[in-house]
């Protein structure tokens, strides 16, 4: 809360002030009031309106005057700022107990403006008299600016992201940061006195940067003017009207940073030029910076990305023709990534996940590179970062990374509500061992970010049972016409021996499936169900499986009616499980375009059992399947479909301010 402006009166001298627009100014009478006086009035030009504040019993006699009660607080404000210095007059008169008049105090005023404006309607337009600037609320009905964090790269030049120069080096960097108005108004002279300061908190400043658009240069120049490196800036030409600063976000929300960063505009009473100043108004903006957000198999897919490995027995030139027809049917576009520039890493859903920023003026798309660092590490900041293409990455300090800091380990969900709370954008899935084992796990740095962006509330479940660790290999979503909107998939043993069951039950227990775990062994029907390890192997799966079944169903507000059960099988080695053949569930999900691994099922009537149950499961759904063959590029390799691919994907219609997390 901002301090009283409070302005002492005396009967001896006249007393002058400044006051800002619609500010209150409170009048100190009582140190002017003369021996014998029993009560006062007070009377003023037109454009002051005086307040009095006094107890319900307090009242004015018959011809206005109050009686010098300590309770009672004179207030004046004005709504017309000064033409000239002193025109606003308030004259307070003291009378004794016959009503004689014994003294009279007289103060000048002279009103000027300064306000300091952002968006915070969130309309795209900066509105001045907003009420309650400093605060920050969720919600429809919620009110604060935006912020961007500026980490794209539209200078040309430039080596790393914008927010890394210091300075503004084309107009296009303009548009990914917020505009600030600071407005003074009033008789030019009284600004030699007072000045106007704009500042940022000291804990603020390494997460922003300010910019002044300095008038009458051609072309227009942008000064530095707050940052990490200065706390404060004086306004040279007060008195002047609108001055624009542009305000860049450094930084995303993060572990001890919630994301909120303040900015004051102070008028000072400055003595003599060596003194410091004193204020006597400040107004205050907040931003919120805005955090990344990632995008669910739900949103409409805009480009898919793949490594192409043209060189060696695993190459994926196969794969990549599989690839294209499924987007040939999808209508989207396909970036294939040269096996130059990926460095023959092919595991491109474990580098990097796409999101995107938004904020009510501008939104674009923003690669987060994991801390793998294999082959395609420097690949998005040196191939996808570029103009209104955005870039950000957490490294652990000190610390190796392990495979659950990979990225095919995150994921996240499509909208839900649970339990009467909305997730409209949904939730992240972060791939970790059981609470309360230890093991394997997604390092600080990232999982810090990921909670800390705040508005898809992660959940951890439960990935480390498996030899890569991967959340993409026991689960994926897939857009519904009916329910929620989507389903939920499992990998799931009990389906495929109850399949394999089924199957040899008809008299199929010959037919044979193909392994790919060591090579390209064959197993019949009959094999695999007699085969004990096997079947206690996948007792164990299916006990994490649905560890994770029930966690989920709990924390996303699923029913069994939202979980499909996609036959599968896995094996055990030292304890961890890797997919026996092609993991179906790891797919790639182009909004009703499925492609999913070729599992090389026991052929009945002429089919792949596997695939028909498949179809029989998702098809309803108005989803249509293909399956891609990815069997030596990518299965052999303990990878299938969607280790291979990457998808960025439309941002939510939905704006994230409007929810309440």
């Amino acid at each position: 809360m901002a301090p009283r402006h409070v302005v002492p009166m005396s009967t001896s001298h006249a007393a002058r002030s400044v006051c800002v627009l619609g500010t209150e100014v409170f009048l100190d009478t009582r140190r002017s009031t003369p021996r014998g006086a029993a009560s006062f009035d007070v009377h003023a030009t037109p454009a002051v309106t005086v307040h009095m504040i006094h107890s319900p019993t307090t009242k004015p006699t018959m011809d206005s005057r109050w009686p010098l009660d300590p309770d009672i607080e004179v207030v004046v404000t004005i709504d017309v700022t000064s033409r000239t210095i002193d025109d606003n007059q308030v004259k307070i008169s003291y009378y004794d107990r016959e009503g004689h008049e014994l003294a009279v105090a007289w103060l000048y005023l002279t009103c000027v403006e300064v306000s300091l404006d952002v968006d915070w309607s969130r309309s795209g337009r900066v509105k001045s008299k907003g009420k309650d600037k400093a605060k920050w609320t969720w919600g429809p009905d919620g009110q604060g600016a935006v912020l961007l964090v500026n980490c794209d790269r539209d200078s040309p030049g430039a080596g790393g992201t914008d927010s890394g120069q210091a300075d503004i080096r084309t107009l296009a960097d303009l548009q990914d940061m917020s505009v600030m108005l600071l407005r003074t108004q009033g008789p030019s002279a009284i600004f030699a006195e007072y000045q106007v300061v704009l500042h940022v908190p000291e804990s603020d400043a390494d997460k922003v940067r300010v910019f002044h658009a300095v008038r009458g240069d051609a072309p227009p120049r942008y000064k530095p003017v707050l940052g990490p490196d200065k706390l404060s800036y004086v306004l040279e030409r007060a008195g002047h009207g609108d001055s624009t600063f542009y305000v860049e976000g450094l930084a995303f929300p993060d572990r001890g940073f919630s994301g909120l960063v303040s900015f004051s505009a102070s008028l000072l009473e400055v003595p003599h030029k060596d003194s410091p100043g004193t204020p006597i108004f400040t107004d205050t903006v907040v931003f919120r910076v805005a955090p990344w957000i990632m995008t669910p198999n739900t949103q409409q897919p805009l480009e898919v990305f793949v490594c192409s490995i043209k060189h060696g027995s695993d190459s994926n030139e196969a794969f990549l023709e599989g690839l294209r027809t499924l987007l040939s049917k999808a209508n989207c576009k396909l970036t294939v990534c040269s096996e130059q520039d990926t460095r023959s890493d092919r595991w491109i859903q474990d580098e990097v996940e796409f999101g995107y920023v938004e904020a009510p003026h501008k939104t674009f798309p923003v690669v987060f590179d994991s801390p793998r660092n294999r082959g395609l590490k420097d690949f998005a900041f040196k191939k996808i970062l570029g103009p209104d293409f955005g870039y950000v990455t957490r490294e652990p300090p000190g610390k190796s990374v392990t495979s659950l800091d990979s990225f095919g380990n995150l994921d996240v969900s499509p909208p839900v509500t649970v339990r009467g709370k909305e997730y409209p954008l949904g939730r992240i899935l972060i791939g970790s061992p059981l609470p309360w084992a230890s093991g394997r796990r997604m390092c600080r740095a990232v999982r810090d970010f990921l909670f800390a962006q705040t508005v898809q509330a992660p959940l951890e479940v439960y990935s480390e049972w498996l030899s890569v660790g991967h959340v993409d290999e026991f689960l994926t979503f897939v857009p519904a016409l009916d329910r929620k909107g989507f389903r939920l998939l499992l990998a799931s043993p009990n389906a495929c021996y109850k399949l394999f069951k089924e199957k040899q039950q008809q008299g199929h227990g010959e037919a044979t499936q193909f392994i790919g775990l060591k090579g390209t062994e064959k197993r019949s029907i009959d094999e695999i169900l007699a085969d004990e390890s096997l079947r206690s192997d996948n007792r164990h799966v299916q006990r994490c499986i649905d560890w994770n079944r029930n966690l989920l169903k709990q924390e996303l507000g699923l029913s069994e009616q939202d979980i499909v059960d996609i036959p599968q099988l896995f094996i055990l080695t030292d304890s961890r499980a890797d997919a026996l053949f092609p993991d179906m569930v790891n797919m790639l999900v182009l909004g009703r375009h499925l492609g999913i691994p070729k599992p090389f099922g026991p052929v009945v009537g002429g089919r792949c059992c596997l695939e028909q149950r498949v179809r029989e499961l998702l098809e309803p759904l108005g989803l249509s399947c293909t399956f891609i063959d990815d069997f030596f590029s990518y299965h052999v390799l303990s990878g299938d479909v969607h280790c291979g691919t990457n998808v960025r994907r439309k941002p939510f219609a939905f704006k994230w301010w409007h929810m309440v997390p």
